[in-house]
């Protein structure tokens, strides 16, 4: 296994030579000390079925299932499918998924450490996904900022993002929304924590699933807070040339392994789409999101 840092790139690393079934634990532990230092790590010519997928997937961690069984593998329920290619004249997964700022399972009370993606059927064109390292974005963050997020919690949701699933059609929206929050109601953590990993702060706030902010004792913030927050670091800029945001490129036989505390990613589409599928794995690492306690 040989790795080495992507030429040009802000951070990333790229990974030859790796076989899940043959890899030893130090070989797996090398692996994961990449993706947190390096943030991304894309494995070089990756010949996988689903279920060998998850069984890499299961040498780095604990996979978590997606709890919306519409966007889960038909075969493998532990794989997250994003398409828009029907098979067999049946939609699989979902199409046109994370077109907005987040990190996976923000919105969760426990999010894992690190996610999977196994691009099946590449765009020609506009392949890709944004990403931004909220690790070094909070270290860019004005004085005056840092202090006054210092101490505080945001909340998280699905809510403004939520994709209605088949069984929803001709339901109230107001039946939707309920259980919505119902399910999987907002959930608060830091606004800044303490990667266990690597020990740097990370920002944890997104455009896509951020809904709120407050102080140690729960009383609100103003709402101006996050938009600062989302602009500075790069999320607001539809022209996608902040300096925060990174590009990320593959090409069939890449596999992606990423640092989901520290990255907030968002894909990359058009109003011209291609044929696109890809595979997604997610898992819990050694660790929890961050050390310590959380909100009371």
């Amino acid at each position: 296994m040989k790795i080495t840092s992507q030429p040009g790139k802000e951070f990333g690393a790229t990974v030859e030579g790796f076989d899940h079934t043959t890899a030893s634990a130090a070989d797996i532990d090398l692996l994961k000390r990449s993706v947190y230092s390096e943030k991304i790590a894309v494995l070089k010519g990756q010949e996988l079925s689903p279920r060998q997928f998850l069984e890499l997937g299961k040498r780095l961690g604990r996979p978590e299932t997606y709890y919306e069984p519409m966007y889960q593998h038909p075969e493998v329920e532990e794989i997250f499918v994003s398409s828009n290619v029907p098979e067999g004249g049946k939609q699989i997964g979902v199409p046109k998924t994370g077109k907005f700022w987040h990190a996976d399972y923000q919105f969760m009370p426990d999010p894992f450490g690190l996610t999977l993606i196994y691009p099946q059927v590449i765009p020609r064109k506009n392949r890709g996904t944004y990403f931004i390292d909220m690790g070094k974005a909070y270290e860019k963050l004005p004085d005056a900022l840092k202090e006054e997020i210092r101490g505080t919690y945001c909340r998280h949701s699905v809510r403004k993002y939520f994709k209605i699933r088949p069984h929803d059609v001709y339901r109230p929206i107001s039946e939707v929304i309920d259980e919505v929050e119902r399910k999987t109601p907002a959930v608060l953590q830091p606004t800044t924590f303490t990667h266990p990993m690597t020990g740097e702060t990370v920002l944890y706030v997104s455009e896509g699933f951020t809904v709120g902010i407050e102080d140690a004792e729960g009383k609100p913030l103003d709402t101006d807070v996050l938009h600062r927050l989302f602009e500075v670091t790069g999320q607001l800029d539809e022209s996608f040339g902040h300096g925060n945001i990174h590009l990320q490129g593959f090409e069939q036989g890449d596999l992606l392994v990423w640092d989901n505390r520290s990255l907030i990613h968002r894909a990359r589409h058009t109003t011209t789409p291609e044929p696109t599928v890809s595979y997604r794995v997610t898992v819990h690492d050694d660790r929890r999101l961050f050390d310590g306690p959380g909100p009371s």
